[in-house]
This record gives C-alpha cells, sequence and structure tokens, in this order.
C-alpha cells in the first residue's frame, strides 16, 4: 500500500515529505547552538489543519537524533534533545502531545513538570506516566527482574501526592492525560481480581478531580495482562470517572479485541498508547530497539493497527471527545513518522465518515 501523502515510497520506506532534502551532517550540534525544528513540507501543516483541535498525536519521549530531517533541523546529540529538544518537537504542526515517561523511572517534581510546560505552546498537551513506584506490584532489580513486592504498589496517597498533584501543578492547563500503566501482575494478584479492584477502586477514588486546573485532563488505566479485560474492570473505571488506556503491546490482544471494554465506557475518550509491534513477541523490547535504531524510518510499517486505530479515533473525535495517541519507536520504527501517517490515516477515515462510507 502505498501512502497517497508521500506517493514516491512505499510505506515501509521513510516518507518522502518527511526526508530532509539532503543528509544532516554526522557532527553532533554543540549544545549553545541549541535546537532548531525542522521545516516542514506543504502538505503536514494543510493536513495538521484538517484536524480536530480536540485530537491530539504525538510520540513517547523526544531525545532522539534519529529524526534529524523531520523533527530537528540536523544532527544532535541526544542528552541535547533531552534537554532542549521539547520547544523545537512542540512547533511541528501535527505534533500536539508527547508522553513524559521518565516519570515512570524516577517522579519528578512540580518544577520538573512547569519546566516541560514552559516550553510548549497553548494547545500543546501532556501525557504523563504515573511512577512504577505506584503501578508495580513488583520491586525490581536493575535487570528487570523482580525481587520482592512493592508495599506502596497502588497507594492512593503516593499516586496523589507523588504523581496527580505535581503534574497538575506544574503542568496546569497542559496536563493531558495522566497513565497509570500496571505492569504485569505477579500469579497472586492474577487469581485474585476482587482483591486488585478493591485496591485500585482506593486508588482512583483519592484522586482529585483534574478538570479545574486542566480542563482536558483524563485519568487512564493501562494494563499488560489480559485477564483484567473485564466488565469489571471496566465498571470500576466508569464509576471513577476514569478511562482505559488502549495499549498496543505484544503483551496484550489485538487492538480490536479490547475494544469492547472502551465500547463499555462509552461516551468517553480515547487514550492510546501504540508501544510495540507485535512481530517481536512479549518480550522482544530490546530487540525492536536494536533493529529500529536510529529510528529514522517505518522498517516494520503496520497499516492494519493504523487503520483500525484511526476509525476508532474519528468515532471519538466525531462525538465530540477528547483523542490522545502517543507512539513508539517501537511500534513501526520510528515514532513521528508513525504520527504522520496515522494523521493521515485519521483524516481519511474522518473524510469517510462524513460521505457516509
Amino acid at each position: 500500500m502505498q501512502d497517497s501523502l508521500f506517493p514516491e515510497l512505499a510505506e515501509a520506506d521513510l516518507p518522502a515529505a518527511a526526508r530532509p532534502a539532503a543528509k544532516p551532517t554526522a557532527r553532533a550540534r554543540k549544545p549553545a547552538a541549541g535546537v532548531v525544528a525542522a521545516s516542514v513540507p506543504d502538505e503536514l501543516p494543510a493536513l495538521a489543519a484538517r484536524l480536530p483541535a480536540h485530537v491530539r498525536i504525538g510520540s513517547s519521549s523526544w531525545s532522539y537524533p534519529g529524526w534529524a530531517g523531520f523533527v530537528w533541523d540536523g544532527a544532535y546529540d541526544a542528552s541535547v534533545l533531552a534537554k532542549r529538544g521539547l520547544e523545537a518537537y512542540a512547533r511541528h504542526p501535527l505534533l500536539r502531545t508527547v508522553s513524559i515517561d521518565r516519570n515512570f523511572y524516577q517522579p519528578l517534581a512540580v518544577a520538573d513538570y512547569a519546566r516541560y510546560a514552559a516550553q510548549v505552546p497553548p494547545h500543546f498537551r501532556f501525557v504523563a506516566k504515573a511512577p512504577s513506584l505506584v503501578t508495580d506490584a513488583t520491586v525490581r532489580g536493575e535487570d528487570g527482574r523482580g525481587t520482592a513486592s512493592n508495599p506502596h504498589f497502588l497507594d492512593p496517597e503516593l499516586a496523589v501526592q507523588g504523581f496527580v498533584q505535581p503534574a497538575l501543578e506544574g503542568l496546569g492547563e497542559h496536563c493531558g492525560a495522566l497513565v497509570f500503566q500496571l505492569s504485569p501482575l505477579p500469579a497472586r494478584w492474577l487469581v485474585d481480581l476482587p482483591r486488585l479492584h478493591a485496591r485500585l477502586d482506593a486508588m482512583l477514588g483519592a484522586l482529585p478531580s483534574l478538570r479545574p486546573q486542566a480542563p482536558d485532563g483524563i485519568i487512564a488505566v493501562e494494563v499488560r495482562d489480559a485477564a483484567l479485560l473485564t466488565p469489571e474492570f471496566a465498571a470500576l473505571l466508569r464509576r471513577h470517572g476514569a478511562t482505559y488506556c488502549l495499549g498496543v503491546h505484544a503483551k496484550l490482544p489485538p487492538l480490536e479485541a479490547q475494544l469492547p471494554l472502551l465500547r463499555a465506557l462509552w461516551p468517553g475518550p480515547l487514550v492510546c498508547r501504540w508501544n510495540y509491534h507485535r512481530r517481536h513477541g512479549a518480550y522482544g523490547y530490546e530487540e525492536a530497539e536494536r533493529v529500529y535504531a536510529p529510528f529514522d524510518r517505518l522498517r516494520d510499517a503496520d497499516p492494519d493497527t493504523r487503520a483500525a486505530l484511526a476509525r476508532v479515533m474519528a468515532g471519538t473525535a466525531a462525538a465530540g471527545q477528547k483523542v490522545y495517541v502517543t507512539i513508539s519507536n517501537k511500534a513501526e520504527g520510528s515514532a513521528p513518522l508513525s504520527a504522520f501517517a496515522l494523521a493521515q490515516a485519521f483524516d481519511e477515515a474522518m473524510a469517510a465518515r462524513a460521505a457516509g462510507r
């Protein structure tokens, strides 16, 4: 299948409209030079102008040198991009959100969030992941293996004081979706779902309303265990005004199999994290990292997932509900190029709806 926006290349290649006119210099720019946004072709601002304001597509983090030519104007060191790249990223007309994933590993302070908020335009919204200290039932070593039970798992006070309140205070109106991603659960939790639901119920019930400070704010819960995708889980989320974060990940059923949970929460917003290509299996994250680096092209195009997600986005947006979709480099090989292609697929899905197709 050819992308009509990028007609001269197949989907598995780097889209021509996003490709730099000349190969960026391999020499990293000096930090003092700052980060300059790449020029974008006429097609992308025109496409962005057709997207509803309440639809936001972006990436997971932003510190990738391989995005030179279609997000950055040239080559920059990753450390420079981590500190100074957000402002340039947020200038891109199609990239209206980004996930703050580093918070998962180390809780951020109000000042950290505020520094991010100061670098983006008024329309930009952030997706932030809750710290693993709250969402992982297991304490893990540096190798990722569990070492002990986590006594703070789904702790209400820690969820509020260590995540929601700092994010609200620091991001303000730029606060979009706050995502509690439950890491893969030990068997003792999966065989006692009522116990898990009770703990999750207590935590969600303790969270403050986001609306006074963040009118576009949404609380979402993402999982890594298909056993949690039950009517009881949906009812629990609905009770607290939260939503399910659609997770496109090899550890979960395909997107279409997760949609009944969203239907049980309808009407409501869409929060989706397109994490990971299924071809690598449930435990192939490092393989995907190796195969896709430096994340400068679509190496494993997934048009079926893209089309399915675009249809869900279109149905949600047409009903006036907010849409947040963040995409990892491990989804197809390059998060911003996936975002550009998804925006086009969404545009086509909206046009089809308008035409009654």
